[in-house]
């Protein structure tokens, strides 16, 4: 007994020495209106991410039935909640979900996966889903922890993965937020980053997949030692497998010989076939898993020594269009396919008799013999027809833009200038460039350094304002447009004063809010008001909105105190720029 007792000490002893491992009324509805109280929110130390991270909810009361994660309170009921952002760092609270139901919020969330959010508009939702709270009515705290977990592994936000895993230990989708975060590292063919990156999992988190990569990573690093004591722990533990063991035994020097069956089970087991089995090949199907696919194309394992396989050519223009491998891969096969010089010469009246596959490949080598600007881009519009036909235009539609691009418009003859130019892509993530300020038109003033800047004295702000709004006042031509009235509303919500020649309730009564969103303030379903004003930003950046839609979004974050939130609407919203 007491040499087993010493082999369980030993053992932890190792594991946690592995911790160093290196590898929508009237606006005047409003008028009134007080504050709602903040609940009282504390501070854990224990949470930490790191010296200057925010820190964890310790305690709150949620009608004294409330257990925060490793902090309980007296009650004889458990709640526990989970999360990255302390609630009041955004204005909210524990309770910011408790008035709305569980079905609105599915909902919610469902039609938003839909979309493919802004940049603020993903900021906005990931700071309302994020945030330490009590679920919805009529959703456990499983559920909803699922739907944050869910949501991260869906954007493949590793990063604040990451943060997840160090802020709550336990969790609901625990093993799958795990998995995924190992195998974004085995699948960017990497290993030896990803071995060094998961070294700030601490001793606390336990979870067989990690696990087995840790033992991995031990014999990457050629501490067998520790990689062996560590696999006879998992093992008696029961958390090991057969299939591990015959790797790990293998790659130790233990055993000479391995099994050649390819494990597809998981991204890990996948791996470990493909590092010990001699001369490895695999050929991927549509029904091969994404993972597997991203980790063969960064291990460049996809190839293709039949040009005349047009099912397998199939399968990877299906992949490419999934986005499960890089696009150029096809080109590179387009490029191998052999045609006569005949039918190259001819390729515009050919390529109809050919193979889908075999007919893009013949354009896009006829493109690259081509010198002239319109005929190459005369190539670029058909081989375009060609992959919407086959329903694979998301293979083609960047690279069409990168081409157009090196090609130059200005290259390019009228007759197909403006063809070309809706073709070329713009960035994805918006630039908004440096502020200019304008101070004969309100909402473009300097007035905005308050918002945009930090610590600007209030009573010059106040001093800028009353000098901006005389100026105003004296021009007849003036109108105070829906933005100037934003940033008038966002002004007296913050302390200062409008003059009383200013008539503010007569400007804003042209205004309506929708009813819906009126109510559900009233009901205190602020977070929820959230949901719905990312789903009115969309796709778009604020300063992409009409000004009565900006009007009417800021009003209500103002009425519901999201300073912050309403700060980032206002930025984007209401300057100029150059």
């Amino acid at each position: 007994m007491k040499l087993k007792s010493f082999k369980y000490f030993f053992g932890f002893f190792i594991i946690f020495s592995l911790n160093q491992l290196k590898s929508e009324d009237k606006i005047d509805i409003w008028k009134n209106n007080t504050n709602k109280k903040q609940t009282e929110i504390q501070t854990n130390n224990e949470n930490k991410i790191n010296e200057n991270s925010n820190s964890i909810i310790k305690s709150l009361n949620k009608n004294d039935n409330v257990k925060i994660e490793g902090e309980p309170i007296n009650s004889n009921e458990e709640e526990k909640i989970f999360g990255l952002y302390d609630p009041a760092d955004n204005n909210f609270d524990l309770n910011m979900w408790s008035s709305t139901s569980a079905e609105d919020v599915r909902a919610s969330i469902k039609r938003l996966k839909k979309v493919k959010l802004s940049k603020t508009s993903n900021d906005i939702f990931q700071n309302v889903l994020l945030s330490y709270s009590f679920p919805p009515k009529g959703m456990n705290e499983k559920e909803f922890t699922s739907l944050k977990v869910n949501w991260l592994i869906e954007n493949n936000r590793s990063d604040l993965i990451e943060d997840f895993l160090k802020q709550n230990e336990k969790f609901e989708n625990k093993s799958k937020a795990v998995q995924f975060l190992v195998d974004e590292n085995i699948a960017q063919a990497n290993i030896k980053e990803g071995c060094n990156k998961i070294k700030f999992i601490g001793s606390s988190i336990k979870d067989p997949y990690l696990e087995k990569f840790k033992i991995y990573c031990l014999v990457l690093n050629n501490r067998n030692t520790q990689a062996q004591l560590l696999l006879d722990l998992l093992r008696e533990q029961k958390k090991s497998d057969k299939f591990f063991d015959d790797k790990i035994n293998f790659l130790l020097g233990i055993s000479d010989k391995t099994s050649k069956k390819i494990n597809e089970k998981n991204l890990l087991n996948f791996y470990l076939s493909s590092i010990t089995i001699k001369d490895f090949k695999y050929i991927p199907t549509n029904k091969t898993k994404k993972e597997i696919w991203k980790y063969l194309n960064a291990a460049n394992l996809i190839t293709i020594e039949n040009t005349n396989d047009k099912e397998k050519i199939k399968d990877l223009e299906i992949a490419a269009n999934k986005g499960q491998i890089d696009e150029k891969i096809i080109f590179d096969i387009y490029k191998q396919i052999e045609f006569d010089l005949n039918t190259l010469i001819n390729a515009r009246n050919l390529y109809k008799n050919f193979e889908p596959s075999d007919a893009r490949s013949l354009i896009y080598q006829k493109y690259l013999l081509v010198e002239n600007y319109d005929t190459k881009v005369e190539y670029l519009l058909l081989l375009e027809e060609l992959f919407k036909k086959d329903k694979l235009i998301k293979i083609y539609s960047k690279f069409l833009s990168d081409r157009l691009k090196e090609i130059g418009l200005e290259n390019i003859s009228e007759r197909y200038q403006e063809i070309a130019s809706t073709k070329i892509l713009t960035s994805e993530e918006i630039n908004l460039g440096k502020v200019k300020y304008n101070d004969k038109i309100l909402h473009q003033s300097k007035i905005l350094k308050f918002y945009v800047d930090q610590g600007i004295n209030e009573k010059k702000v106040q001093k800028d304002l009353d000098k901006i709004l005389k100026k105003i006042n004296r021009d007849k031509k003036y109108f105070l447009s829906a933005k100037d009235l934003a940033l008038i509303d966002s002004l007296i919500k913050d302390g200062f004063k409008i003059p009383n020649y200013i008539n503010y309730n007569e400007l804003t009564s042209k205004y309506d809010v929708p009813e819906n969103l009126v109510q559900l303030i009233r009901n205190k379903q602020n977070a929820f008001v959230t949901l719905k004003i990312v789903e009115i930003i969309g796709e778009d950046e604020p300063h992409e909105l009409d000004p009565e839609t900006i009007y009417f979004i800021t009003n209500l974050l103002n009425e519901m105190n999201l300073i912050k939130i309403r700060n980032k609407v206002l930025i984007s919203a209401l300057p100029q720029r150059a």
